[in-house]
């Protein structure tokens, strides 16, 4: 059974660097043809795609979070990790990370999802 599980600190400051870790069990990150998301929803608003990195190791970031945003992968420990720099309390958010699936476009496999608090 597919899992994903976010893990990394529930509070930052601001102006320092937010760092999650999807750990993904029952599948490789590199199979075909599967790309790793994060995902974020910030309180009261709707869920906004932060970027992913692909099976093949291929990246794509989100044009307003690119110059912050930092994503990669570890095939060894088979996770996927989060960087985003420079944070603000506007980077409150349930962040989650997320199974997309090439042939579809779906994303198929969420995890819980993990609350991160930027304040000081």
């Amino acid at each position: 059974q597919m899992q994903l599980q976010e893990s990394g600190p529930g509070l930052v400051k601001p102006s320092q660097t937010l760092s999650l870790t999807c750990t993904v069990s029952g599948g490789s990150i590199t199979t075909n043809y599967y790309f790793w998301n994060w995902i974020r929803q910030p309180p009261g608003k709707g869920l906004e795609w932060i970027g992913y990195i692909a099976y093949n190791g291929i990246i794509y970031y989100s044009p307003s979070l690119k110059s912050r945003t930092s994503i990669s992968s570890d095939t060894s420990k088979n996770h996927f990790t989060l960087q985003l720099n420079s944070v603000t309390p506007e980077d409150t958010a349930v962040y989650y990370c997320v199974r997309g699936d090439y042939t579809d476009y779906r994303y198929d496999y969420w995890g819980q999802g993990t609350q991160v608090i930027v304040s000081s």
